[in-house]
This record gives structure tokens, sequence and C-alpha cells, in this order.
């Protein structure tokens, strides 16, 4: 099979190389899909698991990509929960190869259906974006209605989904971002919006969550602003700073089908838009994931027609 790899930490998305790779074979409990599209993100060439296997080992070539939105082919012994020719989407395990290949290997329970009038382009640009999303608000900040959310990056893939989910919610979301998203991420829901570079952050006042996805001087900032009670919820590492009568949580993003099903059916009904940029051929997808521009929104590698 055709897929992207990489072997140099230090080069990055420059050094992804279109190859040939064998076809991965079914586990106990593994599923084969076959990849209409896979969503991909751009620090995932920071993550160690990129690199290393769980036990430190280096692992490359690797290949990267960690959504999808494909048809099952194949199920290894003992799966359950899914059916040969079912479409899906789901979230590959970040130390396993992905989904940046005509075919991946994944666990049956990282998968989701994906329905028939949901195309696999955006399939695949919902699971990173949309868990992270909805994990952060709901299952770490515990949002409810009327409260007040600082969404930082809120043009972006990740900062949509949250404007989007915590509007729907009931709460006062204000989006940061540079000067040139503030239409998008008012447009995407935002109720106001912060230009990080010529407003003042402190001017917003109390908020009752704050989601980070920046992180450094932005997220010490951002913590002194939670109410008390708050959250301080961050992607990006351990926060440096706390709030100070509040909670601070870093989280990783999980698979979760329940969730991954209820973030399919708000896009099925028009309650949630995705936020898709570049979208791209897998033999034009090393040249697209290496812009010479700032990417907009969601890069997806499109493999089948």
């Amino acid at each position: 099979m055709k897929a992207i790899v990489v072997t140099d930490e230090a080069a990055g998305t420059a050094g992804m190389k279109l190859v040939e790779r064998p076809d991965p074979p079914a586990a106990i409990n593994d599923v084969i899909v076959q990849v209409h599209a896979s969503g991909f993100v751009p620090t995932e060439m920071e993550w160690p698991s990129t690199w290393k296997d769980r036990l430190g080992r280096d692992r490359t070539p690797s290949i990267p990509g960690h959504e999808l939105a494909g048809v099952v082919t194949a199920l290894g012994y003992g799966t359950t929960g899914v059916s040969v020719g079912q479409r899906v989407l789901g979230l590959a395990d970040w130390h396993r190869d992905g989904t940046l290949a005509e075919y991946v290997a994944i666990e049956a329970r990282n998968l989701a259906p994906l329905p028939g009038d949901v195309d696999f382009t955006v399939g695949a640009s919902l699971p990173i974006s949309g868990l992270t999303a909805w994990q952060g608000l709901f299952d770490h900040g515990r949002l409810k209605a009327g409260q007040s959310v600082l969404a930082h990056g809120a043009a972006g893939a990740v900062g949509t989904m949250v404007t989007q989910l915590a509007r729907e919610a009931g709460a006062y979301i204000i989006g940061t971002g540079r000067a040139a998203d503030r239409q998008k991420a008012l447009d995407f829901g935002a109720n106001e919006f912060v230009d990080l570079a010529n407003d003042a952050l402190e001017d917003v006042g109390g908020v009752d969550l704050a989601f980070d996805v920046i992180g450094g001087d932005i997220q010490k900032r951002s913590a002194s602003l939670i109410r008390p009670g708050g959250t301080l919820v961050t992607v990006v590492g351990p926060p440096e700073a706390r709030p100070a009568d509040g909670l601070a949580i870093d989280f990783v993003v999980e698979s979760d089908r329940g969730q991954l099903s209820e973030i399919v059916q708000r896009v099925r009904d028009g309650r949630l838009r995705t936020n898709i940029g570049t979208v791209a051929t897998l033999d034009d997808a090393v040249a697209a994931l290496n812009p010479t521009e700032r990417l907009k929104g969601k890069s997806i590698i499109r493999l089948r027609p």
C-alpha cells in the first residue's frame, strides 16, 4: 500500500516521504480500515509517540496521522461491534502506525459508525478536534449553561468546535486569535473576540472556563482570569500557572465512541459545522503538509475519490 512515513524527528513534516509499505495485518480485536480520508495535526511531529513506542524504543519509519474515515475491510480474531463493509470514523492509537496510508489497523473500540450522509472528508475532520473540544468542555471543564468560556485559537480546528459546542450548551464565548481571525471566530458563534496582538486580554474580566491551545504567556494570563470555582483547561502540557481559586487541568484527548457519535449527529442535523482548510490527495500530501503559508482549518488528506 501507499503510505506517508517519517524517519527524522529533526526534519519534522519536511522529512515526510511517500513510500510503499506492507498492508497491515489484523491482530486480535483489530479492524482493518480502507482509509478514504485522513486528518492531520501538525504538532504530531513533536509528539514522542510519533518516534518511540511505549517502551521508549525507536519505531521509525512510522506512519503519522491519527484521524480517519473509511470502510472496514477485515476483522481480527474476536473483534466485535463493527462489520466488514461498514463506514466508520475514528481515532487511531498514538503509538501505532497511523492513517496517512491506504489501510490502517485500529482497535474496534476506537471506531464509531459514519452515516452514509456524512462525507468521508467531513468525517476525518472530526475525531481529534471534536473530541478535544467535547472532553475539555464537558468532562474536564464541567461546563454549565450560563457560564462564560474564553476560547483561545477560536478560528482554528479545535477552537471552532469549542465555540460551537459551548454555544449550544448555553455558554457565553469570548474567542481569541489574530486580527484576521475575528470574523471567522464570530461566524462560528463567538459572542465577542479578542485580538491577542492588539487588545488587552485582561479586559475580558473573569471567566468560568478558559480553553487553552497556546500555552506560555497567554496561558499564564488566562489563569488569572478564572473565577472562583472555575477551570483552566489546556492541551499543551502541564500548566505553568494555576487559578488562585480554581482548577488547572491538562489532558490528552481519548477515543470515545459515544462522544464521537454525538458529534457526528450534530454535524448531520446542522448544529455543528466543520472547519476544513487544506484538502489534498496522498500523492500531494507531502507538499500540502509543508505549506509556505500558515495552515488555516483542518488539514485533510483524501485517499480515495
